[in-house]
């Protein structure tokens, strides 16, 4: 019989771990949808050979050494194939020994399906970094920075957070992220900003006079659909957070995560969109989007824990914050073509801190020790590697390749070409 609870704890946890990483993997095409709507037609082709490039080499970077980085898992997953949650000692005591020795309901799972669950995380890290720098950098070098971003930087501070290692053996953190406001989104706006600094705003952004000139996305169906996708996946990202699903107690965790997830997004969309109201005069479209990806960003460090009306306060909070932060950051000239540090990186503060409201064991010290090492490790190792691209291989495309569109000098063909002529 205890055989039995095992072999079907351990399929449980597998199956599910698996079935959370491909809604997290479907998150890709969210991204690539959102930053396709809100970049302009003529960068379209562009941004999207950005996403699935950027899927693939950190898929392939948290291969060869990322995940070693991160968990120790052996170099090219040599041991991948392990069970994940007991050692080999406590799997064959159960197996073997049933009457002796228990199974007490802990998560254990196939570390193949732990790898999946992870690497799709790292993607969505870096998905982060492309929509910020959309429309002036050139592929290449973004490419090149994302190799460095899956398979050394993100592993390095996930191994001080996730894994519990101590910071360069200093000291350990006392840090709670359930699902990585901080750890995943914070870390990718961390990077972002690095990159836009360096790069400098679109050409005809800001005015010599300071006016800051709106320049619009091509296809706000796209992007709604990107929302839609992303909002979809989220209870993946969240709900996989668990690393288990077997046992009354879980099931009811997991519910209350899907619950709170989407009653953050609801209550950060609403509030971004009156919020626009009030400021604009009119419903603004791109805020509301924004505003239900703060919430879902500002309820992902602690999305078990609140009652559901917390949970849409929480993501109100982070839609309200969006909205100031969008107009902020303009303000100080860092160009963000869809908002990605506005929406990771501001929110991603604030739902690291928003913990202390539902989670007693967490602690305002051990939450900021934790956010600034990962803003200082990310955004000091990422200015340096921009810094390093940009003297060697330059970070823009030309003036005159931005004003005719980077679909054409980076990947010469258009998104739209029977609406578009550059000729």
């Amino acid at each position: 019989m205890e055989n039995n609870i095992f072999e079907l704890q351990y399929a449980m946890d597998t199956f599910y771990f698996l079935v959370c990483g491909a809604l997290v993997m479907w998150m890709a095409a969210g991204f690539a949808m959102l930053e396709a709507g809100l970049v302009r037609a003529k960068s379209t082709t562009e941004i999207l050979t950005k996403n699935v490039a950027l899927f693939s080499v950190a898929c392939t970077m948290y291969l060869i050494c990322g995940y070693q980085i991160m968990y120790g898992g052996g170099w090219f997953l040599s041991d991948i194939t392990t069970v994940k949650g007991m050692d080999d000692a406590a799997i064959a005591a159960v197996l073997a020994e049933s009457a002796e020795v228990g199974f007490d309901g802990d998560s254990v799972y196939s570390g193949a399906a732990d790898f999946f669950f992870q690497v799709v995380f790292v993607a969505t890290a870096m998905s982060i970094v492309s929509g910020a720098v959309a429309e002036r950098m050139k592929l290449w070098v973004f490419l090149a920075f994302a190799v460095v971003m899956t398979g050394f930087i993100y592993p390095m501070e996930g191994s001080w957070t996730w894994n519990g290692d101590a910071v360069f053996g200093l000291f350990e953190l006392n840090y709670s992220d359930y699902a990585g406001s901080g750890i995943v989104h914070l870390a990718g706006a961390a990077a972002a900003l690095a990159g836009v600094i360096l790069l400098g705003p679109r050409k005809g952004k800001y005015g010599p006079d300071g006016r800051i000139n709106a320049i619009p996305g091509a296809n706000l169906p796209l992007a709604s659909l990107g929302m839609f996708i992303l909002w979809m996946g989220w209870f993946g990202f969240n709900g996989g957070s668990t690393l288990k699903l077997g046992g009354i107690a879980v099931a009811n965790e997991v519910a209350n995560v899907f619950l709170n997830t989407n009653a953050a997004a609801a209550g950060g969309l609403i509030a971004a969109l009156a919020l626009a109201r009030i400021l604009f005069g009119k419903a603004d479209l791109t805020m509301a989007i924004n505003g239900a990806l703060a919430g879902l960003v500002a309820i992902t460090a602690e999305p078990a824990t609140p009652t559901p009306l917390l949970a849409t306060i929480i993501g109100a909070i982070g839609g309200i914050l969006v909205v100031f932060s969008i107009i902020g950051l303009d303000k100080l000239k860092i160009d963000d073509p869809v908002g990605a540090i506005s929406v990771h990186g501001t929110v991603g503060i604030w739902g690291v801190f928003a913990v202390l409201l539902s989670n007693p064991d967490a602690s305002f010290t051990g939450q900021l020790v934790g956010l600034l090492t990962i803003f200082v490790w990310v955004f000091g190792v990422s200015l340096i590697v921009w810094a390093v691209l940009k003297a060697v291989l330059g970070l823009r495309i030309s003036e005159q390749e931005e004003y005719e569109g980077a679909d054409m000098s980076e990947c010469g063909m258009e998104a739209y070409p029977e609406f578009l002529s550059n000729k």
